[in-house]
């Protein structure tokens, strides 16, 4: 009897539980506000290496002969959209080689200190809001999975 009352209240509770937890793994929509100081933010202090277009340098997964990569895209092309968002956010605030190694070289710098966390997101944001649908889906199925424990 236990057993069923319980089952049947899992039965009953399971749609309000699937609706929270899809609420919680969807943030809010950025506003018209944050998206236009992204952009801002964005050609400000980005656009000169990866594009104003967000297309990046060329031949950017080739090794220049410094060691160093060019500057990748940010549209569907790159890579940045395989990444989860906290990933992202650090990258941009604290530098590449806080995940790649303090020996890494690159020419990409860390903007902790120019740039205030809000406007390392709305610049996030922005790239986002540009990318098609399914490549929107997509990070955000990459975001959920590194949010899970």
């Amino acid at each position: 009897m236990r057993v069923a009352l319980g089952a049947a209240a899992l039965a009953l509770l399971a749609p309000l539980l699937a609706a929270c937890s899809r609420e919680a793994a969807a943030p809010a929509a950025p506003t018209a506000q944050t998206l236009a100081l992204g952009r801002k933010v964005y050609d400000a202090n980005c656009a000169a290496c990866h594009g104003a277009k967000l297309e990046g340098q060329p031949d950017w997964r080739t090794r220049r002969d410094d060691g160093r990569l060019p500057a990748p895209p940010h549209d569907p092309s790159g890579h940045t959209w395989h990444h989860p968002d906290q990933v992202l956010f650090e990258i941009t605030k604290h530098g590449v080689q806080r995940f790649a190694g303090k020996d890494y070289a690159s020419d990409m710098p860390a903007f902790e200190g120019r740039l205030s966390d809000d406007e390392i997101r709305a610049v996030l944001a922005w790239i986002k809001s540009t990318w098609p649908q399914d490549i929107r889906r997509k990070q955000a199925e990459i975001d959920a999975r590194a949010a899970t424990p």
